[in-house]
């Protein structure tokens, strides 16, 4: 669970520093890679944002609450506890908590390509 979990958040992390350095006239944008689009790798993307999103609004909402903020936000767990006025062994249990719940899920399944069959 944490791994693909971390590793959407990474993702939009990465995302996130790279257009402030465009908009700042630091980034070197290549023109082939931005002028391209890459309907299927869009389509991966957004087939298992989905799945995440599903799995995560399934669990109990103070799981959901702990996860959102900790994960998606980047609070440290002092801080998650300080929002929620819980203690920060709370904390640390709703996240454990909604791991083990998110781990019984089967793995994450993308969307085969029509043309090979193959998975991305």
């Amino acid at each position: 669970m944490d791994r693909w979990l971390l590793s959407i958040l990474h993702s939009i992390w990465l995302n996130e520093v790279r257009s402030r350095r465009v908009r700042q006239g630091q980034g070197l944008v290549d023109a082939d890679s931005q002028l391209s689009f890459d309907g299927e790798s869009v389509a991966q993307t957004h087939v298992l944002a989905a799945q995440v999103i599903r799995r995560v609004d399934a669990l109990p909402e103070a799981q959901r609450e702990t996860v959102y903020l900790a994960y998606v936000e980047g609070l440290s767990y002092r801080e998650v506890a300080e929002v929620l006025q819980v203690p920060i062994g709370t904390v640390m249990s709703r996240l454990a908590a909604a791991r083990v719940k998110l781990a019984e899920y089967p793995p994450l399944h993308t969307v085969p390509n029509p043309f090979t069959g193959e998975r991305r």
